[in-house]
């Protein structure tokens, strides 16, 4: 779904992006909520920010990526943390590109979440390669979702991937498989 943002693009930077777990829902300018196979996944767009709200068997996680005033936890490359019965892992990376290659990566992408049944974008007014977009799928008992900030005036592509799944039981560790000798030794 794609959808134009009622607000007017400000002039944020990459750098203030900061990375939260668990915060309550911020009031959001655009809206989708899916069903996964079990999981309620609500896809929140906050202008140049995101947060994805999960709901399934075994608990509910929010993760928000925002500007967030006061916050002290700045955007991760990576984070893996247990939350109860679930394994959570985020990455991110930014993007610097060309106005050229910006321009056409933004078509791209756009494309790409609108046509996209769990898919959620926003554009903003006064800049054609100013979004926010976002896309979810469900897969081998997991869920999992992409984001791309753009900040065309500065060239920059904030792209974040998450992965949420149960914790796999492990088996004892270090423990080889019994080995059998070679009869062409002996």
């Amino acid at each position: 779904m794609l959808t134009t943002i009622d607000t007017a693009y400000t002039d944020t930077r990459a750098d203030d992006l900061a990375w939260a777990l668990g915060r309550e829902p911020l009031p959001a300018l655009a809206v989708l909520d899916l069903e996964l196979s079990g999981a309620r996944l609500q896809l929140r767009l906050l202008g140049a920010s995101h947060q994805v709200l999960l709901d399934q068997e075994g608990g509910s996680c929010s993760e928000t990526v925002a500007c967030i005033p006061g916050s002290s936890t700045p955007l991760p490359l990576g984070v893996a943390k247990r939350l109860g019965d679930w394994e959570y892992e985020f990455a991110a990376r930014v993007e610097t590109l060309s106005e050229q290659s910006f321009a056409g990566r933004a078509q791209e992408l756009l494309a790409l979440v609108a046509d996209h049944p769990h898919g959620l974008a926003g554009t903003f007014p006064g800049s054609p390669h100013a979004f926010t977009a976002m896309v979810a799928q469900r897969g081998e008992g997991q869920v999992r979702w992409r984001t791309w900030h753009a900040y065309p005036q500065e060239g920059r592509l904030v792209v974040t991937r998450t992965r949420v799944g149960l914790l796999q039981p492990h088996g004892p560790r270090n423990q080889r498989p019994e080995r059998r000798p070679d009869r062409a030794a002996l």
